[in-house]
């Protein structure tokens, strides 16, 4: 089966952290965007799986992905970034940690910024190009708080921060495929984030107003972003004024 990443209960960000990581991922997965191979495993009682940071894994439904062998963090490389194949997928990791209000990658302030935090693995398309993975969601949708039913409140759905976009990243983030994006999310639907929402545990202690306000977020903020995304990041592509006339001034 090969090498693989295993987040699990027991961890010291909570169950809910397990929930952010699975629903992130898959927003990431339906908008398109490259993601690891992920799935759900059950850790047993008689499995001694210990925390890179100390403990233990505790018995019960566990999100894993799987290892590559040919990635790397990415770390703030320029050159990297222009050796990305398909660009698209740096405009959708802005978009992704907006939709999922993700200040883990890079905080809208910039305070936070872990350029560790973006993988780069080979392309497929080409041998000699890179690919950007969406990954890492653990501190999704505001930060790790707990998913309850405030999550879903006025100032989460229309927040305008950007999240996501490294200094490095405004060079290259594609207008187009922003509005492609955009497009993308105006297609989102309540019985999308349902199917999705329901996927997590219950072991992971999620409970049905948690449930419900997640749905409730991803879905209203989807069409938000989809009216308003381009605007929020128009600093990115300012209009050129024209005169709107030919010849000289009176």
């Amino acid at each position: 089966m090969g090498d693989g990443y295993l987040k699990a209960l027991g961890n010291p960000e909570g169950p809910h952290a397990l929930a952010r990581e699975l629903v992130g991922s898959m927003l990431a997965e339906w908008l398109g965007l490259p993601t690891f191979d992920f799935s759900l495993i059950d850790v047993n009682d008689d499995d001694e799986i210990l925390f890179a940071r100390g403990g233990k894994a505790e018995p019960g439904p566990a999100f894993i992905t799987r290892a590559v062998a040919d990635g790397f963090q990415w770390g703030g490389s320029p050159r990297h970034l222009k050796s990305v194949v398909n660009r698209m997928e740096i405009s959708g990791l802005v978009i992704i940690d907006t939709w999922t209000l993700n200040d883990d990658r890079c905080a809208p302030d910039r305070k936070k910024v872990h350029r560790d935090n973006v993988f780069l693995v080979q392309s497929q398309e080409r041998k000699r190009g890179l690919q950007v993975v969406a990954m890492d969601f653990t501190h999704a949708f505001r930060g790790g708080q707990d998913i309850n039913r405030r999550l879903a409140n006025i100032e989460n759905i229309r927040d305008e921060k950007i999240y996501g976009l490294f200094p490095e990243f405004e060079s290259v983030l594609d207008r187009e495929a922003v509005k492609r994006l955009a497009t993308s999310l105006s297609g989102f639907r309540r019985t999308d984030a349902e199917r999705i929402v329901r996927t997590v545990p219950a072991a992971w202690e999620v409970d049905k107003d948690g449930r419900h306000a997640m749905a409730s977020l991803i879905t209203q903020r989807a069409h938000f972003l989809a009216e308003r995304i381009e605007s929020m990041l128009s600093m990115l592509w300012p209009e050129r004024l024209q005169l709107g006339f030919e010849g000289g001034t009176e």
